[in-house]
C-alpha cells in the first residue's frame, strides 16, 4: 500500500518549518505548464561555512536535508498539500566548498534522500546535478533549487 506524501511526513515524524520568504525581489516559486520551479533554498537557522574547510561531508548532508525541509515547506504552503506533487523532476545543488572538495554528490544526497522518503521511489526519483561554488548567499553551506510536476 502506497502512502501519500502527507502521510509519509507524519509517519517519519517530520514537522515542516514555516515556509521562508524570499530574501530579495523574486518569487518563492512559479508554476508554468504543470511544472513548479522553486527558487534556491538553503538550510534554516543560517548555518555558515565551507565544505572541506569548516564543515565535513556528513555535516553537509544534514544541511542539504534541512534545505529539503525548506523546499517541502514552500511546496506545502504554495500547493496546500504535498499530495499535489506528481513527480520530483530536477534538483540542482550548489555546495559552498573549497577547491579541493570532491564529495558534492554525497552532500546533495541529504536532499535527495529526504525527497525519496517523502514522495517514494516512483514520484521521488529525480534528475539532478551538483556544483561546487566559490561562494553562496550568506555563506550558507548549500543552496538547492528544484522543479516539480504538479497537479493542476
Amino acid at each position: 500500500m502506497n502512502m501519500s506524501a502527507e502521510q509519509n511526513l507524519q509517519r517519519l515524524g517530520i514537522v515542516l518549518p514555516k515556509a521562508s520568504e524570499p530574501a530579495a525581489k523574486y518569487a518563492n516559486f512559479v508554476i508554468v505548464n504543470g511544472l513548479l520551479f522553486i527558487s534556491g533554498k538553503g538550510p534554516s537557522g543560517h548555518p555558515s561555512g565551507k565544505l572541506g574547510a569548516a564543515l565535513t561531508t556528513e555535516e553537509g548532508y544534514v544541511f542539504a536535508r534541512a534545505a529539503g525541509l525548506e523546499v517541502l515547506a514552500v511546496l506545502q504552503a504554495g500547493l496546500g498539500s504535498l499530495d499535489r506533487v506528481k513527480r520530483v523532476v530536477k534538483v540542482q545543488g550548489f555546495v559552498n566548498a573549497t577547491p579541493d572538495f570532491t564529495e558534492h554528490h554525497k552532500v546533495l544526497n541529504g536532499f535527495s534522500d529526504l525527497l525519496m522518503e517523502v514522495f517514494g521511489p516512483d514520484q521521488g526519483t529525480h534528475a539532478r546535478s551538483v556544483l561546487g561554488a566559490v561562494s553562496v548567499r550568506d555563506n550558507l553551506p548549500i543552496i538547492v533549487d528544484s522543479i516539480f510536476q504538479v497537479e493542476d
